[in-house]
């Protein structure tokens, strides 16, 4: 979306200590913080990168969320698959306009929405009810309705059930991704590929060890995230940064 900002859309208030604060504009509504409340008025109607001020003189500049800030911002029942392994997923599952995925583990719809941002048509299974509408939700509130035409999301237990069709892409968000695997052999296509997520390196083990003859090309990687302090001369690694959240499997399947 481009042009000023509207009721109804998301904006990203940051403050001077660079806090990000999602917010949902409308006409009568409020954003308010321990500094203050700015009436949304100030903001609908203006560019981003549009100056807000509260009412105790609190500044923010407030500008789009990219889809990396409503992933990291947005509601949440599970927890989600952060910016640092979204996109490398999409890479190793070779994820493009058109691809037939299957996903299952949807969780909050962090993947789901990043999937859907790069054209991928998505069959998802979601155990728990909850989860699901808020996957649904999320995706809708960022990416509009009109991508749920591209995903398909029901309740059930993929370590038990197949879904019908043919497959592309098999991704996995879940705690034994390799009861999965016998059912993955079954729909996806011969050169698709399958990629798990999973925190524990015995969980990457484990699926490693299922994935038999039919698989080739198998790999498992973690991706490091470290930022750097930039201030005139002074430049160095941050003191904290973001190591470990999970490991990623990756195999092609040839039948």
């Amino acid at each position: 979306m481009s042009g000023v900002f509207r009721s109804g859309e998301k904006a990203l208030f940051i403050d001077s200590k660079k806090r990000r604060y999602l917010v949902t504009l409308n006409e009568e509504g409020e954003f308010h913080s321990h500094a203050g409340y700015v009436p949304h008025t100030q903001v609908i109607g203006s560019n981003p990168g549009v100056s807000a001020e509260s009412t105790k003189g609190a500044k923010y500049v407030v500008v789009r969320p990219t889809l990396e800030d409503f992933v990291v911002e947005m509601p949440r029942g599970a927890q989600v698959i952060y910016p640092k392994d979204l996109a490398p997923i999409c890479m190793l599952g070779d994820i493009h306009p058109g691809v037939r995925v299957y996903e299952t583990g949807i969780g909050s719809g962090a993947l789901s929405m990043t999937m859907l941002r790069w054209g991928a048509e998505i069959t998802g299974v979601e155990l728990r009810e909850d989860f699901l509408n808020r996957a649904r939700a999320n995706v809708t509130s960022f990416l509009g309705e009109e991508a749920l035409s591209r995903y398909h999301l029901s309740l059930g237990d993929s370590y038990a059930e197949t879904p019908e069709g043919e497959f592309d892409r098999v991704v996995l968000d879940l705690p034994e991704p390799w009861q999965v695997v016998p059912h993955a052999e079954r729909i996806l296509t011969k050169g698709g590929l399958l990629v798990a997520y999973t925190p524990s390196i015995t969980q990457a083990v484990q699926t490693r060890e299922t994935l038999g003859r039919g698989w080739v090309d198998q790999r498992t990687l973690e991706v490091l995230h470290r930022t750097w302090h930039i201030e005139g001369m002074s430049v160095r690694p941050d003191h904290r940064m973001v190591a470990h959240t999970a490991f990623l499997t990756v195999a092609r399947f040839i039948g």
